[in-house]
């Protein structure tokens, strides 16, 4: 009976850490929602209020910008196939995945790097006025949670290496990070049309 009663209690201790790291995760998603939406707002609010102060699109490569949403896109597949490799014990397929992902983040944070080089020598900085300011710290921010992600699932390749891999524990850990990229990644689709979209939209719009 009491070994019974110890598989039991030790079932539930561990379900009770699978639903925390859940939560934790979905809270800190929220929040950073909230954060993602303040920076995004007071972006929109600035660009109205000061519409004349700043034309970037004569800086904006639409096409760069358009090549590394592909590539995020394609990032967030790849992590859901990775997701999907762990969830059925397929640790080598998981591996093969996630280093796709980790690929594509890469390239996604060689553009950006590239993009604000450019940017740099062309004049916009975080002191060329208020869309210098808040288009860095609200694309900078997001690049830093990209490379975040990286790391992340870095260390969990490395894990998956040393073969001491808990199949349960380890597609709870692949899903939570899944839902921490996905949601790097749908906050770039927002950004790529609140920023670089909006901008020749109405530059276009404006030139009619």
């Amino acid at each position: 009976m009491s070994t019974a009663a110890d598989a039991s209690a030790h079932d539930a201790h561990h379900n009770l850490m699978v639903d925390n790291k859940k939560l934790f995760m979905w809270l800190f998603l929220g929040s950073d929602c909230m954060f993602f939406g303040t920076l995004i707002s007071t972006h929109l609010i600035y660009r109205k209020l000061y519409p004349e102060e700043y034309d970037p699109t004569h800086l904006f490569s639409l096409e760069l910008t358009s090549f590394s949403t592909f590539i995020l896109l394609m990032s967030s597949f790849l992590m859901a196939l990775a997701v999907s490799a762990m969830h059925k014990g397929e640790l080598k397929s998981f591996r093969r995945n996630v280093c796709g992902v980790i690929f594509f983040g890469l390239i996604f944070l060689g553009c950006q790097v590239y993009e604000f080089t450019e940017f740099v020598h062309e004049g916009l900085t975080l002191q060329s006025g208020t869309f210098g300011s808040t288009f860095f710290l609200l694309t900078g921010t997001h690049g830093v949670h990209v490379a975040i992600g990286v790391i992340w699932l870095l260390c969990m390749l490395f894990y998956t290496q040393n073969g001491k891999v808990d199949a349960h524990e380890s597609a709870v850990d692949a899903e939570v990070a899944g839902l921490y990229w996905h949601f790097v990644d749908i906050v770039w689709i927002i950004i790529f049309t609140v920023i670089y979209l909006i901008e020749f939209i109405g530059k276009t719009g404006g030139a009619h």
